[in-house]
């Protein structure tokens, strides 16, 4: 028999799963075209609660919508019966809607419409029903009127207070209070049952001092109803205090109550059963009564309570389990107990179920000739059964359908034809309750539609996966088919796949994948089609990334961002800081390729983000930037190991920056000599943050410490407390001890002081010991402040023994070393003698004399010094220095020589000698003479140079000091084109030749010239200077440009003035017919400085230039008409001279000519009595004479 069950079982399944394979469902998309052409049965979308409670005070609203097309009607049944909603006035219908309103304004009583209420929504494809709704008016009926006798009860025995509340809909909620509308306190003893009753595990004395009052709150209406309260009388063996303290461990036996077992007062006996269904809350509780109060215990048999869905309330008198489910259920054990005893209880729970959903049905949408199913499976306790209605009536009374077959909870469809939609509704059912839901199957018939835009443009990234879109829709479903370029066959396989949605994937897209896509869509109600135009991009990517970057504050960092894209996408660079956008501004500066932070400081640390972005795609790359930077200072200074010359400083290392601590510098200010003042002490090792410090006596230190990294260093640390070292002698000895006379009758003892910091304690000075060397005569000493010792009445140069010692008032220090010093010295006796000279050359002579008895130097010898001057010049007429020479020569051999040098040839010198100790000279030598020989002469005293094309014309003069009689001048020159040089010409001259011209071979030709004059000895020292670059340019190495010089735009400013107001002379006596005189003035020799008239005028006399320029001749002293003379001596051809206009005389100018050259305005008569004419220098010539 079993195996017969099971072969039948496994035969439903086969042909279940048979089904299942023909099953080819259309899902209808959500495009508002389709959906407004779309014919489809009711669906309900809103209905009220199956079990529904209104407020009396209000309208009653019991809500029904649905949609389909057409739109629906709608119609309602009340208790299984049609409700004719338009002949009662007070029910109305909403419009669209199957929602009824039901108003009380004109009377009636909404008790009158509660009962089952239904709601049907029709179309022309089938009918959908809602729940069952059950309507019930809310309901706060009063308390019953009573009169409550008081409560006797003994001190220690258990009490109940029922509560009773009028049964309400929904029940109220209840609560106790005293007539005072103060809650009662509740606790392990007084607590409040789920029915409502107040439970005392046991009656106390102090219960009896209020009254007891059960309260029902109702929620619909909102008010709170109290009943009649209780008042306790209790019965004690000793009087009640509530004013005295008592412990409650002894309370029961300090009043003289019993002890007792506990008993339960809820629920009674030991054994109870409780029935809960699926989902919702179970509620068990046990209290009992005893003295002392009873605890409460839970557990489960055969397993632990569900800790995770379990509440224990009310002082554990209660036990929540919420969303019960089958496992819930079981036996449920709660214990009391107290010192005396304890007692169980056992509640058996059995969970029920209403039906709930395994499979619920949903839509079926068909085209003709497709197969489906509907399947309704649910689940309950007990089995809930399952019933199939069609359109609101059972099936079995429906119209016949062949394409339809019932198996139970599925209904099978084959080949289904239009004109069969139709709404299905299944009924889950059991004792508990029921499940309904509606589902429609439609037969649909449609063309097929496109339903994404038209002819979409489509971007991509090259070697990405790439899915175009081609949503469609149509009934029977359409066939899709995906063409390129309207081109071949249909695209699928290979890198192409398409997808049953219409989405044609490329696995990776290629440069060649370019183009136009069509996707066609048909089925036997006709075809459409769509296209999508696909570009392809390349790559956005960083090219250079940034770097990491470690930089020192202050410096500048830059972080590369270089970018190749799709010249075709623009692109966006941002840049982020920590995930954050970076703040660019006036530090902060991006350009194409990079981000730039100019001054870098701490702030600016972090990971830096360069984000490439385009409307396809982007990239992205990080760095950090490490800032570096000079350490924090250290912190927390301790001062241990305190000792009279040490102590051991300790400190806390600040950051680093990034930067390792190379070195820590310690520091120390005392409060004594130098307040204020930090000086260095030690240093130690980066890795160390302890140093022993040494350290002088009687100083009151403070220290700091400054870390030092490859950066620099820190801030100084805060200081440390100060701490004082005793007093001790001074440890040091006096430096640099000399002694020597000022004087030929004392000796200056000195010595270099100690530092304040090394005089160990208070009141330094000095002891000062001396006698006369090699002999026994006692120390004779002096003690001082000072830094020195006069020693008196001493003989002249005697040397003495000296030593010096440092003592404070802690004690002497060490005594120097034996120095020898010297008393003061006197000026020598004796002059050397036989003074004479040999081997005399042009710049040097070798001098001999006889030494002097070193006892006559009276002091330590110096030296012997020569004393020589230039007399004269073996050239006549030449003036020279006659400045008197020294030179010393510390020679101390019986015959003593030394060499004379830097003397000035073909020149007549003398000289003498003194010997010299270290403050006197003694009595002269004889004094000698001698000439000095020829040499090479100096430089010539200038050189000039004039270009003028198609010439360059030099002009030199002879040295300053020639050493010897001149034979002539040497004269060197080469072209010049930048470091390419010419070949050598070499000129010489006569030395009363000091001019030379050269013609150019073109105007850019450039020369070097080298200029040397010559004696009989050789060629002198050379003056070299190029020629200019340009034509019409003098140049000098001497000449100055006046030009920019203020008082020469000074007085161009002045002449011009001078020359305005002639003009206006001028134009006056013109106007009067008068005559202008003009002479031509003689030419005059230049004096070296310009004279002045009596008058106060300048009489400038011209050098002049010749015509044929430098012609050797006696010409040469001529000055030429029209030539003029810078301030510096250069020579400059006038631009307008007399010569252009005929030779002097006095003839006169006629009026348009007037203003050039020189003229002679002649006064009347009266003015010019005394003066033959007054002459003024015309504008031009004016000018050039100052340029």
């Amino acid at each position: 028999m079993l195996t017969r069950r099971r072969e039948v079982a496994l035969a439903r399944l086969s042909l279940l799963l048979l089904f299942w394979r023909e099953v080819c469902t259309i899902e209808v998309p959500l495009d508002p075209k389709i959906q407004q052409d779309l014919k489809q049965p009711p669906t309900i979308v809103k209905q009220s609660l199956k079990d529904y409670i209104v407020d009396p005070r209000d309208n009653i609203i019991i809500e029904c919508e649905a949609k389909g097309n057409p739109v629906p009607t709608f119609s309602w049944r009340r208790n299984g019966k049609f409700f004719n909603v338009g002949k009662d006035p007070r029910v109305t219908m909403r419009k669209r809607s199957g929602t009824l309103e039901i108003g009380f304004r004109s009377g009636g009583r909404p008790e009158d419409y509660e009962g089952e209420y239904q709601c049907f929504a029709t179309n022309d494809f089938g009918t959908a029903l809602s729940n069952k709704i059950l309507l019930r008016v809310s309901k706060s009926p009063l308390w019953p009127k009573e009169v409550l006798e008081p409560v006797v009860v003994t001190e220690g025995s258990p009490l109940v207070l029922p509560c009773n509340p009028p049964p309400g809909l929904p029940p109220p909620h209840t609560f106790w209070m005293n007539s005072a509308m103060m809650p009662i306190t509740q606790d392990n003893r007084v607590s409040m049952g789920l029915n409502g009753d107040l439970y005392f595990s046991n009656v106390l004395a102090k219960d009896s001092t209020t009254d007891y009052s059960c309260n029902a709150r109702f929620m619909f209406t909102h008010t709170i109803q109290q009943k009649n309260p209780f008042i306790l009388k209790v019965q004690t063996k000793e009087p009640f205090n509530d004013t005295s303290g008592f412990n409650y461990t002894d309370l029961y036996s300090a009043r003289g109550v019993a002890e007792t077992t506990p008993t339960f007062l809820a629920p009674s006996g030991t054994v109870s059963s409780k029935m809960v269904l699926r989902g919702e809350e179970l509620l068990l509780e046990c209290i009992a009564a005893g003295v002392p109060t009873p605890s409460i215990k839970w557990f489960k048999k055969g397993g632990d309570l569900p800790m995770q869905k379990v509440r224990l309330e009310k002082f554990n008198k209660t036990l929540r389990v919420v969303g019960v489910s089958e496992e819930d259920s079981g036996e449920y054990i709660c214990m009391a107990n107290n010192k005396i005893g304890s007692i169980r209880h056992s509640i058996s729970v059995q969970v029920k179920a209403a039906p709930y959903w395994l499979d619920r049905p949903s839509n079926l949408v068909l085209a003709p000739d497709e197969n489906g199913r509907l399947v309704c499976r649910a689940n309950g306790n007990p089995k809930p059964s399952i019933q199939w209605l069609v359109n609101g009536e059972p099936i079995e009374t429906a119209p016949p359908n062949p394409s339809r077959k019932e198996m139970g909870d599925t209904l099978i469809f084959r080949s289904v034809q239009i004109g069969s939609s139709s709404v299905y509704q299944c009924n889950a059912s059991n004792e508990h309750g029921y499940l309904l839901a509606n589902a429609f199957v439609s037969i649909l018939d449609m063309a097929p539609r496109m339903l994404g835009p038209k002819n979409q443009l489509l971007k991509v990234i090259e070697n990405k996966r790439t899915f175009l879109d081609c949503p469609f829709f149509g009934s029977p479903l359409p066939e899709l088919r995906w063409f390129k370029n309207g081109q071949g066959s249909g695209l699928d396989g290979g890198h192409y796949r398409v997808y049953i949605n219409g989405t044609l994937e490329i696995k990776r897209v290629r440069p060649e994948d370019q183009g136009t896509y069509t996707c066609v869509a048909s089925n036997i109600m006709g075809k459409v089609e769509n296209q999508v135009r696909l570009e392809v991009k390349e790559p956005t990517r960083i090219d250079r990334a940034p770097a990491h970057l470690t930089v020192t504050r202050g410096s500048l960092a830059r972080f590369d961002c270089r970018v190749k894209s799709d010249p075709t996408l623009p692109i966006t660079v941002t840049w982020l800081k920590d995930d954050k956008p970076v703040n660019l501004g006036w530090r902060l500066k991006k350009d194409k390729d990079s981000l730039s932070i100019p001054n870098v400081h701490e702030g600016d640390e972090g990971t830096y983000t360069c984000t490439v972005k385009t409307e396809l795609d982007e990239d992205s790359a990080s760095a950090r930037l490490t800032v570096l930077d000079r350490p924090d200072p250290p912190m927390d200074l301790e001062l241990s190991d305190l000792a009279e010359r040490s102590l051991r400083l300790t400190w806390i290392p600040g950051d680093d920056n990034h930067s390792p601590i190379r070195q820590f510098l310690i520091q120390y200010e005392e409060n004594h000599w130098d307040p204020g003042k930090w000086q260095n002490l030690t240093s130690c090792p980066g890795n160390l943050n302890t140093i022993i410090l040494e350290l002088s006596p009687f100083i009151n230190y403070q220290f700091r410490v400054i870390a030092i990294n490859d950066i620099g260093p820190s801030e100084p640390s805060l200081p440390s407390p100060r701490y004082r070292t005793s007093g001790a002698p001074p440890d040091a000895i006096p430096g640099n001890i000399q002694g020597m006379g000022t004087k030929k009758t004392n000796m200056e003892v000195t010595w270099k002081p100690l530092p304040d910091k090394e005089g160990n304690g208070p009141n330094l000075r000095y002891v000062v010991w001396w006698r006369r060397q090699d002999t026994a005569d006692e120390w004779k000493n002096i003690t001082t402040k000072e830094a020195k010792h006069v020693v008196h009445n001493t003989d002249t140069y005697t040397p003495y023994e000296i030593k010096v010692q440092a003592i404070n008032d802690f004690g002497r220090g060490p005594e120097s070393h034996v120095v020898i010093g010297h008393s003061g010295e006197d000026r020598p006796t004796e002059a050397p003698t036989n003074l004479q000279v040999s081997k005399v050359d042009s710049t040097k002579v070798n001098v001999h004399w006889n030494p002097v008895d070193p006892s006559s130097i009276m002091g330590e010898f110096k030296e012997y010094r020569a004393y020589y001057w230039r007399e004269s010049s073996l050239l006549k007429g030449l003036s020279v220095n006659q400045e008197k020479k020294t030179k010393g020569f510390y020679v101390t051999s019986d015959e003593p020589t030394g060499i004379l040098t830097g003397l000035i040839p073909y020149s007549n010198y003398k000289m003498y000698m003194v010997v010299a100790n270290k403050q006197y000279e003694g009595p002269q030598s004889n004094t000698v003479k001698f000439q000095t020989k020829e040499g090479v002469p100096a430089a010539p005293k200038f050189f000039k140079i004039v270009q003028r094309y198609p010439d360059v014309y030099l002009e030199w003069d002879k040295p300053l000091e020639p050493n010897g009689i001149l034979i002539g001048y040497m004269l060197k020159y080469q072209t010049v084109n930048g470091t390419r040089l010419g070949r050598m010409h070499m000129e010489n001259f006569l030395p009363n030749v000091t001019d030379f011209s050269l013609r150019l071979p073109d105007r850019y030709t450039h020369y070097k010239f080298f200029l040397a004059a010559r004696t009989q000895v050789g060629a002198g020292e050379v003056y070299a200077e190029e020629s200019p670059h340009f034509t019409n340019e003098a140049y000098s190495k001497d000449q100055v440009d006046i030009a920019t010089q203020g008082w020469f735009i000074g007085l161009m400013c002045a002449i011009a003035l001078l020359v305005l107001i002639l003009l206006i002379v001028c134009f006056i006596k013109r106007s009067r017919g008068g005559k202008y005189p003009v002479r031509d003035k003689k030419d005059l020799p230049l004096d070296s400085v310009d004279q002045k008239d009596q008058d106060g005028s300048f009489d400038y006399r011209k050098k002049s230039v010749p015509t044929r320029p430098f012609r050797r001749s006696d010409e040469d002293n001529k000055p030429l008409q029209g030539s003029q003379t810078s301030l510096d001596g250069n020579v400059k051809e006038s631009d307008d001279s007399l010569v252009d206009y005929g030779e002097g005389g006095d003839g006169q100018f006629n009026e348009d000519g007037s203003f050039i050259g020189q003229y002679t305005v002649k006064k009347d008569k009266e003015e010019t009595e005394g003066n033959e004419s007054s002459e003024a220098t015309s504008p031009v010539n004016a000018i050039y004479s100052l340029a």
